[in-house]
C-alpha cells in the first residue's frame, strides 16, 4: 500500500475519511452527515465506522467517519483507538472498488505519533495473502492501493517512516507463517531472509547440517533427520548499538512443518502445522523491523529450521540424543520436537554471542492454548525484571503475555532414569515442563524468557489489526521491548 503526505486534497478525491473522537464529530461536516451519523448511532467508538455521500464542487464524494475513541486518552490507550480507526477503514474499503483514499486529519487532534498509529492500523489490516488465489470474483479482489494524508500534524511523515518499518516486519512474519510448507522449508526460509535483508546492513550467518554436526547439535538434527529437506540454523546480526556491548538475543523455533514424526499427529487439523515455525517467523520479522528502522541496539536473531517428518530415517520414541551442551535427552515423543530444536539453538547462541539476555519464541505446546486460549501468549522467565519488561511491551502494542510459573517440582517431572532428561513430562503442566526443559540449557544465569505463542500466531477471526490467518504476533512486542529497555 502506497502512503503519501500532501496538501491540499487531490482534485480526484472520491473517498475522504475523517477521524471522529468519541461523542465528537469532526468540524464543518455537512448536515446530512451529522444527521446520518446520529441516526446510525455512530458514537466514535474505536473501530466504529459511518459513511455517507455528499456533493462537493459539483461531484459526489464518499465520506467515511472512523471512530478513534476517547480524544483525551494518551499514550498507548490513544494509539490503540487510532489503530482500530485505521483498521476499520482498511476492512471497509480494501475490496470496495475504491483505489484511492484521502485521510483528512484536520480537527482530529492527533499528533505525529497518532497519525502514524492510524496509518499503521490501516496498513496492517490491509495485508492479505492472495498469492495462490486465481479465481476471485471482482468484488473479492483488493482495490485500495493508495492513501493520501492531508492536514497532517508536524512530524507525521517521519513518525510514519518509523512505523512503516515495523509494519514491514509484521508483514514479513505473516508472509512466512501463511506460506504452505511446500514453499517455506528450512532452505527457502533462509533464502527469503537473504532476499529481504539484502542491502540493509544486517549480517546473516547460515549453518548447514555438516556444520551443525561438527558442533554436536544432535537434538536439532535428530528432529529433521526423517525429512528430505535439510535442516538449517540462521543468525541475523544487527550491531546498531555501542561497540562492545553484549547483544540481546531473540531465538525462534522454526519447524516449517510438523507431522509429529513417528508420534504422528491426527490427520484433521494437521494442515495448520505449516505455522509451527511461527516463533522463527516472529524473530525474522522483528529483526527486519529493527534493521529497517536502524535501531540503536546490538541484537541477534537466531532461528533453528527443521521439518519433522515420519520416514525410515526418522528418530524413534525411546531414542537418546546428545545436545550441543553435552546433555543427553531421551526422546519419548517425537512430537515434542520444538524444544529439541530450541535447546541446541539456545546453546549455540550463548556460546557464539554471549548475549546479555535471551528471549525465545515458539509455538511450543497445545497445552498453552488450553490454558490461555487465543488471548495471551504464555511467558516463563528466570528474571523478574525481564518478565515485567516483556509484559509491559506486549500490553502496550496488543501482543499480550501472561506469566506462568517455573519451579523445582515441575523440573523433576522431566528427569529420565537412563539419560539427563526426557523430552516430555506427564500430561499435566505440559507447557510448564516444556519451559523447564529449555531452562536446563540456559548457562551462567543469563536472564531468559520463553514465550509460548502457540495460540497467537494464527487467528480464525479478524482482530485488532489483522484479518483471519497469520497475525504477525511477536514482532511489535520485540520491537517495543527494544525501544523501552535499550532506547533503540
Amino acid at each position: 500500500m502506497q502512503i503519501t503526505f500532501t496538501d491540499p486534497a487531490p482534485a480526484y478525491a472520491r473517498l475522504i475519511a475523517h477521524l471522529a473522537n468519541k461523542d465528537d464529530l469532526p468540524p464543518r461536516l455537512e448536515r446530512s452527515l451529522v444527521d446520518g451519523a446520529a441516526a446510525a448511532r455512530f458514537k466514535g467508538n474505536p473501530g466504529q465506522l459511518f459513511e455517507g455521500f455528499v456533493e462537493r464542487d459539483g461531484q459526489v464524494v464518499r465520506i467515511a467517519l472512523a471512530g478513534a475513541g476517547d480524544g483525551d486518552a494518551t499514550g498507548d490507550n490513544r494509539a490503540e483507538g487510532l489503530e482500530k480507526a485505521g483498521a476499520a477503514l482498511a476492512a471497509k474499503y480494501l475490496t470496495s472498488g475504491e483505489t484511492d483514499l484521502v485521510l483528512d486529519l484536520s480537527g482530529s487532534g492527533v499528533d505525529a505519533k497518532g497519525a502514524a498509529a492510524v496509518l499503521l492500523g490501516l496498513r496492517l489490516r490491509a495485508w492479505r495473502h492472495d498469492a495462490y488465489r486465481t479465481r476471485m470474483k471482482d468484488e473479492q479482489k483488493k482495490t485500495l492501493g493508495n492513501v493520501t494524508v492531508i492536514n497532517s500534524p508536524s512530524g507525521a511523515e517521519a513518525a510514519w517512516a518509523d512505523a512503516a518499518a515495523v509494519a514491514e516486519g509484521v508483514e514479513f512474519t505473516r508472509e512466512l507463517v501463511a506460506e504452505p510448507a511446500n514453499k517455506i522449508y528450512p532452505v527457502s526460509f533462509v533464502e527469503r531472509c537473504q532476499q529481504r535483508f539484502e542491502g540493509t546492513g544486517a549480517e546473516l550467518v547460515v549453518l548447514d547440517e555438516p556444520a551443525m554436526e561438527m558442533l554436536g547439535m544432535g537434538a536439532l538434527l535428530g528432529v529433521g533427520q526423517g525429512s528430505e529437506q535439510p535442516s538449517r540454523l540462521l543468525a541475523i546480526k544487527w550491531m546498531g548499538g555501542n561497540a562492545g556491548d553484549a547483544p540481546v538475543a531473540f531465538v525462534g523455533k522454526g519447524v516449517t512443518f510438523d507431522t509429529g514424526g513417528i508420534s504422528l499427529k491426527p490427520g484433521p487439523g494437521m494442515w495448520d502445522m505449516k505455522w509451527d515455525m511461527g516463533g522463527a517467523g516472529a524473530v525474522a520479522g522483528a529483526m527486519l523491523a529493527l534493521v529497517k528502522r536502524k535501531a540503536k541496539a546490538n541484537i541477534i536473531g537466531v532461528v533453528g529450521l527443521v521439518e519433522n517428518m515420519p520416514d525410515g530415517k526418522a528418530q524413534r520414541p525411546g531414542d537418546i540424543v546428545t545436545s550441543m551442551s553435552g546433555q543427553t535427552i531421551e526422546v519419548l515423543n517425537t512430537d515434542a520436537e520444538g524444544r529439541l530444536v530450541l535447546c541446541d539453538a539456545l546453546t549455540w547462541t550463548q556460546r557464539e554471542f554471549s548475549p546479555s539476555l535471551i528471549v525465545d519464541l515458539a509455538t511450543l505446546t497445545g497445552a498453552m492454548i488450553i490454558s490461555l486460549g487465543h488471548e495471551h501468549g504464555g511467558m516463563f522467565a528466570n528474571d523478574d525484571d525481564l518478565a515485567n519488561d516483556l509484559a509491559e511491551a506486549g500490553a502496550s502494542v496488543g501482543d499480550k503475555l501472561w506469566r506462568m510459573p517455573l519451579g523445582a517440582a515441575y523440573d523433576k517431572l522431566i528427569d529420565s532414569p537412563i539419560s539427563d532428561m526426557k523430552n516430555i513430562g506427564p500430561r499435566e503442566a505440559g507447557s510448564i515442563t516444556a519451559a523447564q526443559f529449555l531452562k536446563r540449557f540456559i548457562e551462567n544465569d543469563t536472564p531468559w524468557a520463553h514465550l509460548d505463542i502457540a495460540g497467537m500466531v494464527w487467528a480464525d477471526k479478524p482482530g485488532r489489526t489483522w484479518d483471519k490467518g497469520a497475525t504477525g504476533y511477536g514482532v511489535r512486542l520485540l520491537d517495543r521491548f527494544i525501544r523501552n529497555t535499550l532506547g533503540g
